[in-house]
Protein backbone atom coordinates (compact mmCIF):
# COMPACT_ATOMS: atom_id res chain seq x y z
CA UNK A 1 0.00 0.00 0.00
CA UNK A 2 1.41 3.27 -1.07
CA UNK A 3 0.93 6.23 1.25
CA UNK A 4 0.27 9.61 -0.15
CA UNK A 5 2.47 12.57 0.53
CA UNK A 6 -0.29 14.28 2.50
CA UNK A 7 -0.71 11.25 4.81
CA UNK A 8 3.00 11.06 5.44
CA UNK A 9 3.07 14.77 6.23
CA UNK A 10 0.19 14.36 8.72
CA UNK A 11 1.83 11.38 10.48
CA UNK A 12 5.08 13.31 10.76
CA UNK A 13 3.28 16.32 12.22
CA UNK A 14 1.53 14.11 14.82
CA UNK A 15 4.82 12.52 15.84
CA UNK A 16 6.45 15.93 16.18
CA UNK A 17 3.58 17.20 18.31
CA UNK A 18 3.76 14.11 20.57
CA UNK A 19 7.51 14.51 20.94
CA UNK A 20 7.04 18.18 21.81
CA UNK A 21 4.41 17.34 24.45
CA UNK A 22 6.59 14.58 25.90
CA UNK A 23 9.66 16.82 25.97
CA UNK A 24 7.77 19.68 27.56
CA UNK A 25 6.39 17.35 30.26
CA UNK A 26 9.81 15.89 30.86
CA UNK A 27 11.33 19.35 31.28
CA UNK A 28 8.60 20.17 33.79
CA UNK A 29 9.60 17.12 35.82
CA UNK A 30 6.80 14.74 34.82
CA UNK A 31 6.95 11.57 32.81
CA UNK A 32 3.92 10.58 30.76
CA UNK A 33 4.88 6.91 30.78
CA UNK A 34 5.01 6.60 34.56
CA UNK A 35 1.99 5.85 36.75
CA UNK A 36 1.91 9.05 38.79
CA UNK A 37 -0.76 10.55 41.02
CA UNK A 38 -1.32 14.27 41.28
CA UNK A 39 -2.24 16.01 44.54
CA UNK A 40 -2.78 19.59 45.62
CA UNK A 41 -1.92 21.59 48.72
CA UNK A 42 -2.62 25.24 49.64
CA UNK A 43 -0.26 27.74 51.30
CA UNK A 44 -0.33 31.45 51.95
CA UNK A 45 3.45 31.50 51.49
CA UNK A 46 5.59 28.83 49.80
CA UNK A 47 8.87 30.13 51.36
CA UNK A 48 10.75 30.02 48.04
CA UNK A 49 9.53 26.55 46.97
CA UNK A 50 10.22 26.10 43.24
CA UNK A 51 8.75 23.95 40.49
CA UNK A 52 10.68 20.69 40.19
CA UNK A 53 11.54 20.56 43.91
CA UNK A 54 11.59 17.02 45.32
CA UNK A 55 8.62 15.54 47.15
CA UNK A 56 9.70 13.12 49.90
CA UNK A 57 8.19 10.67 52.36
CA UNK A 58 10.42 10.03 55.38
CA UNK A 59 13.34 11.56 53.45
CA UNK A 60 12.86 9.33 50.35
CA UNK A 61 11.97 11.11 47.08
CA UNK A 62 8.62 9.93 45.69
CA UNK A 63 7.74 12.78 43.34
CA UNK A 64 8.19 16.38 42.25
CA UNK A 65 6.50 19.76 42.42
CA UNK A 66 4.65 20.23 39.12
CA UNK A 67 3.13 23.68 39.37
CA UNK A 68 2.68 26.65 41.71
CA UNK A 69 -0.03 29.19 41.02
CA UNK A 70 -2.35 31.66 42.73
CA UNK A 71 -5.74 30.41 43.89
CA UNK A 72 -7.52 33.74 44.41
CA UNK A 73 -6.95 37.45 44.71
CA UNK A 74 -5.88 37.14 48.37
CA UNK A 75 -2.49 35.79 47.39
CA UNK A 76 -3.09 32.18 48.47
CA UNK A 77 -1.04 29.69 46.50
CA UNK A 78 -1.89 26.23 45.16
CA UNK A 79 0.96 23.77 44.79
CA UNK A 80 0.48 20.84 42.46
CA UNK A 81 2.78 17.88 43.05
CA UNK A 82 3.07 14.31 41.89
CA UNK A 83 3.65 11.06 43.74
CA UNK A 84 5.20 8.54 41.36
CA UNK A 85 5.74 5.70 43.85
CA UNK A 86 2.98 3.24 44.61
CA UNK A 87 2.66 4.21 48.27
CA UNK A 88 -0.72 4.70 49.90
CA UNK A 89 -1.33 7.22 52.65
CA UNK A 90 -4.38 8.79 54.25
CA UNK A 91 -6.03 11.98 53.14
CA UNK A 92 -5.33 13.19 56.70
CA UNK A 93 -1.59 13.30 55.93
CA UNK A 94 0.21 16.62 56.17
CA UNK A 95 2.39 18.14 53.44
CA UNK A 96 5.19 20.25 54.90
CA UNK A 97 7.53 22.73 53.27
CA UNK A 98 10.94 22.16 54.85
CA UNK A 99 14.45 23.36 54.21
CA UNK A 100 17.01 20.85 52.94
CA UNK A 101 19.94 23.06 54.01
CA UNK A 102 21.37 26.55 53.92
CA UNK A 103 21.78 26.55 50.14
CA UNK A 104 19.75 23.48 49.11
CA UNK A 105 16.38 25.23 48.80
CA UNK A 106 13.01 24.01 50.12
CA UNK A 107 11.35 20.65 49.54
CA UNK A 108 7.91 19.16 50.08
CA UNK A 109 7.70 16.45 52.69
CA UNK A 110 4.66 14.26 53.20
CA UNK A 111 4.10 13.23 56.80
CA UNK A 112 1.94 10.18 56.15
CA UNK A 113 -1.00 9.13 58.28
CA UNK A 114 -1.99 5.52 57.75
CA UNK A 115 -5.77 5.10 57.69
CA UNK A 116 -7.06 2.46 55.25
CA UNK A 117 -10.58 3.86 55.50
CA UNK A 118 -9.58 7.28 54.12
CA UNK A 119 -6.84 6.69 51.52
CA UNK A 120 -5.78 9.76 49.53
CA UNK A 121 -6.75 9.57 45.87
CA UNK A 122 -5.50 11.34 42.78
CA UNK A 123 -6.66 14.96 42.73
CA UNK A 124 -7.20 15.30 46.51
CA UNK A 125 -6.16 18.46 48.31
CA UNK A 126 -4.06 17.83 51.42
CA UNK A 127 -3.35 20.04 54.43
CA UNK A 128 -0.11 22.03 54.25
CA UNK A 129 2.19 23.41 56.93
CA UNK A 130 5.51 25.25 56.85
CA UNK A 131 8.44 24.05 58.95
CA UNK A 132 10.46 26.66 60.73
CA UNK A 133 13.64 27.28 58.76
CA UNK A 134 17.12 26.61 60.01
CA UNK A 135 17.92 30.30 60.09
CA UNK A 136 14.69 30.97 61.97
CA UNK A 137 15.58 28.25 64.49
CA UNK A 138 19.06 29.69 64.94
CA UNK A 139 17.60 33.18 65.27
CA UNK A 140 15.07 31.96 67.84
CA UNK A 141 17.83 30.36 69.91
CA UNK A 142 20.01 33.43 69.63
CA UNK A 143 17.25 35.78 70.77
CA UNK A 144 17.65 35.00 74.53
CA UNK A 145 21.42 35.25 74.13
CA UNK A 146 21.02 38.62 72.43
CA UNK A 147 18.87 39.85 75.32
CA UNK A 148 21.51 38.71 77.82
CA UNK A 149 24.26 40.40 75.83
CA UNK A 150 22.25 43.63 75.71
CA UNK A 151 21.72 43.45 79.49
CA UNK A 152 25.44 42.74 80.05
CA UNK A 153 26.42 45.67 77.83
CA UNK A 154 24.07 47.93 79.77
CA UNK A 155 25.57 46.81 83.08
CA UNK A 156 29.07 47.22 81.66
CA UNK A 157 28.25 50.73 80.51
CA UNK A 158 26.93 51.58 83.98
CA UNK A 159 30.07 50.08 85.54
CA UNK A 160 32.35 52.08 83.28
CA UNK A 161 30.48 55.27 84.14
CA UNK A 162 30.86 54.48 87.85
CA UNK A 163 34.55 53.74 87.42
CA UNK A 164 34.99 57.01 85.54
CA UNK A 165 33.28 58.87 88.37
CA UNK A 166 35.49 57.17 90.97
CA UNK A 167 38.74 57.70 89.08
CA UNK A 168 39.08 61.43 89.62
CA UNK A 169 42.43 63.24 89.47
CA UNK A 170 43.26 62.48 93.11
CA UNK A 171 42.51 58.79 92.70
CA UNK A 172 44.58 58.63 89.52
CA UNK A 173 47.54 60.20 91.35
CA UNK A 174 47.13 57.69 94.19
CA UNK A 175 47.05 54.82 91.70
CA UNK A 176 50.21 56.10 90.02
CA UNK A 177 51.96 56.35 93.39
CA UNK A 178 50.77 52.86 94.34
CA UNK A 179 52.09 51.44 91.08
CA UNK A 180 55.41 53.23 91.61
CA UNK A 181 55.64 51.83 95.16
CA UNK A 182 54.79 48.39 93.81
CA UNK A 183 57.59 48.67 91.26
CA UNK A 184 60.01 49.68 94.02
CA UNK A 185 58.86 46.72 96.13
CA UNK A 186 59.42 44.38 93.20
CA UNK A 187 62.95 45.76 92.74
CA UNK A 188 63.68 45.24 96.45
CA UNK A 189 62.25 41.76 96.27
CA UNK A 190 64.50 40.96 93.35
CA UNK A 191 67.50 42.23 95.35
CA UNK A 192 66.49 40.12 98.35
CA UNK A 193 66.02 37.12 96.08
CA UNK A 194 69.50 37.61 94.62
CA UNK A 195 70.94 37.86 98.14
CA UNK A 196 69.12 34.72 99.18
CA UNK A 197 70.41 32.87 96.15
CA UNK A 198 73.98 33.97 96.96
CA UNK A 199 73.54 32.93 100.60
CA UNK A 200 72.24 29.53 99.60
CA UNK A 201 75.09 29.09 97.14
CA UNK A 202 77.74 29.96 99.77
CA UNK A 203 76.21 27.69 102.42
CA UNK A 204 75.24 24.83 100.16
CA UNK A 205 77.65 22.40 101.83
CA UNK A 206 76.43 23.30 105.32
CA UNK A 207 72.82 22.92 104.22
CA UNK A 208 73.63 19.51 102.74
CA UNK A 209 75.24 18.45 106.04
CA UNK A 210 72.25 19.77 107.99
CA UNK A 211 69.85 17.87 105.78
CA UNK A 212 71.98 14.72 106.15
CA UNK A 213 71.95 15.12 109.94
CA UNK A 214 68.21 15.65 109.82
CA UNK A 215 67.86 12.42 107.85
CA UNK A 216 69.92 10.59 110.48
CA UNK A 217 67.81 12.09 113.26
CA UNK A 218 64.67 11.02 111.47
CA UNK A 219 66.03 7.52 111.08
CA UNK A 220 66.96 7.35 114.79
CA UNK A 221 63.54 8.65 115.74
CA UNK A 222 62.00 5.98 113.53
CA UNK A 223 64.01 3.29 115.30
CA UNK A 224 62.96 4.73 118.69
CA UNK A 225 59.38 4.73 117.53
CA UNK A 226 59.72 1.06 116.47
CA UNK A 227 61.22 0.22 119.87
CA UNK A 228 58.37 1.99 121.66
CA UNK A 229 55.90 0.14 119.49
CA UNK A 230 57.44 -3.20 120.55
CA UNK A 231 56.87 -2.43 124.27
CA UNK A 232 54.00 -4.44 125.73
CA UNK A 233 51.93 -1.51 126.89
CA UNK A 234 49.07 -3.68 128.07
CA UNK A 235 51.29 -5.77 130.30
CA UNK A 236 52.94 -2.63 131.71
CA UNK A 237 49.55 -1.10 132.49
CA UNK A 238 48.41 -4.26 134.27
CA UNK A 239 51.56 -4.35 136.39
CA UNK A 240 51.14 -0.67 137.24
CA UNK A 241 47.55 -1.28 138.25
CA UNK A 242 48.69 -4.16 140.50
CA UNK A 243 51.32 -1.94 142.14
CA UNK A 244 48.76 0.81 142.75
CA UNK A 245 46.40 -1.74 144.25
CA UNK A 246 49.10 -2.89 146.68
CA UNK A 247 49.87 0.72 147.64
CA UNK A 248 46.18 1.28 148.28
CA UNK A 249 46.08 -1.81 150.49
CA UNK A 250 49.11 -0.62 152.49
CA UNK A 251 47.61 2.83 152.91
CA UNK A 252 44.35 1.27 154.08
CA UNK A 253 46.20 -0.83 156.68
CA UNK A 254 48.11 2.22 157.91
CA UNK A 255 44.90 4.21 158.12
CA UNK A 256 43.25 1.43 160.13
CA UNK A 257 46.23 1.19 162.55
CA UNK A 258 47.52 -2.18 161.42
CA UNK A 259 51.27 -2.95 161.31
CA UNK A 260 54.19 -1.06 162.84
CA UNK A 261 53.67 2.15 160.88
CA UNK A 262 49.96 2.07 161.61
CA UNK A 263 50.51 1.59 165.32
CA UNK A 264 53.08 4.41 165.38
CA UNK A 265 50.56 6.71 163.81
CA UNK A 266 47.47 5.56 165.74
CA UNK A 267 48.78 4.58 169.29
CA UNK A 268 48.44 7.75 171.45
CA UNK A 269 50.00 6.07 174.52
CA UNK A 270 53.13 5.29 172.53
CA UNK A 271 53.20 8.90 171.39
CA UNK A 272 52.98 10.11 175.04
CA UNK A 273 55.75 7.72 176.10
CA UNK A 274 57.98 8.91 173.27
CA UNK A 275 57.25 12.53 174.19
CA UNK A 276 58.09 11.86 177.88
CA UNK A 277 61.33 10.02 176.95
CA UNK A 278 62.30 12.89 174.76
CA UNK A 279 61.75 15.32 177.66
CA UNK A 280 63.86 13.17 180.04
CA UNK A 281 66.68 12.95 177.45
CA UNK A 282 66.56 16.72 177.12
CA UNK A 283 66.89 17.15 180.94
CA UNK A 284 69.77 14.61 181.02
CA UNK A 285 71.67 16.47 178.35
CA UNK A 286 71.10 19.77 180.13
CA UNK A 287 72.42 18.28 183.42
CA UNK A 288 75.50 16.86 181.65
CA UNK A 289 76.19 20.31 180.27
CA UNK A 290 75.86 21.99 183.69
CA UNK A 291 77.56 19.28 185.82
CA UNK A 292 80.05 17.47 183.63
CA UNK A 293 82.08 16.30 186.72
CA UNK A 294 79.11 14.29 187.81
CA UNK A 295 79.43 11.98 184.79
CA UNK A 296 83.13 12.25 183.73
CA UNK A 297 86.19 12.23 186.15
CA UNK A 298 89.79 12.68 185.01
CA UNK A 299 92.91 12.68 187.36
CA UNK A 300 96.48 12.95 186.27
CA UNK A 301 97.91 11.48 189.57
CA UNK A 302 95.37 8.80 190.21
CA UNK A 303 93.33 10.50 192.88
CA UNK A 304 90.01 8.93 193.69
CA UNK A 305 87.01 10.93 192.73
CA UNK A 306 84.92 12.62 195.31
CA UNK A 307 81.59 11.12 196.08
CA UNK A 308 78.63 12.53 194.24
CA UNK A 309 76.98 15.35 196.01
CA UNK A 310 73.54 16.21 194.78
CA UNK A 311 73.06 19.83 194.03
CA UNK A 312 71.26 22.05 196.40
CA UNK A 313 68.19 23.96 195.47
CA UNK A 314 70.19 27.15 195.16
CA UNK A 315 72.58 25.49 192.62
CA UNK A 316 69.73 24.53 190.51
Amino acid sequence: MKLSRELKTGIFAIVVILLFIFGYSFLKGSNLFENQRTFFVKYNNVEGLAVGAPVTINGFQVGKVLEIDFVNGNGDLLVTFSVEKDFNFSKESIVEIYSSGFIGGNNLGIKPVYNPNNVAKKGDTLKGVIEQGILDQVTGKLAPLEAKIQSSLTNLDTLLISVTDVLDEGTKDNLKKSIANLNATIVEFRGASATMNSLLKDNKEKLDNTIANLDNTTENFSRLSDSLAEIEVGKMVKELEGTLARFNSIATQIESGEGTVGKLLKDEELYDNLAGASLEIEKLLEDMRLNPKRYVHFSLFGKRPKPYEPPTENEE
